[in-house]
């Protein structure tokens, strides 16, 4: 159940912070800021398999590990959402297609750093 909640707020996070809390700047980063975002199902169902997959990897790990404090959850938010979210969007991002690839990576990166957090602790909570 508590990997479904994660999964959940991850999503609607996302949903919330690239549509309302950072749209601007998102668009900015796209190159786009004068255009209207295309609203695809691909745009809508892929990130929430991803954001599935991540959460599903992450609660794996966690479990593994017998994390069940703040303090770990906090730890494995900053190694895995600064490790490896947060550097792997930035890389990403690097590209000719990408017209602002360090203010889509902190945009996008930083998003996934606030979600490894919020689903680590939903995940810790219950145990």
């Amino acid at each position: 159940m508590s990997v479904m909640l994660a999964f959940v707020v991850y999503f609607v996070l996302g949903a919330l912070w690239f549509t309302l809390f950072f749209k601007k700047q998102y668009k900015i980063s796209l190159g786009k800021a004068n255009e209207t975002l295309p609203n695809k199902p691909l745009f809508i169902v892929g990130p929430a398999l991803c954001s599935f997959v991540i959460t599903v990897a992450s609660a794996l790990l966690i479990y593994a590990l017998h994390f069940q404090s703040f303090n770990q959850a906090l730890g494995f938010s900053v190694l895995v959402g600064v490790g490896f979210l947060f550097a792997s969007t930035v890389n990403i991002a690097i590209n000719p297609n990408i017209p602002r690839p360090i203010l889509y990576g902190i945009i996008s990166g930083t998003y996934h750093v606030v979600g490894i957090f919020l689903v680590s602790i939903i995940l810790v909570a219950p145990q």
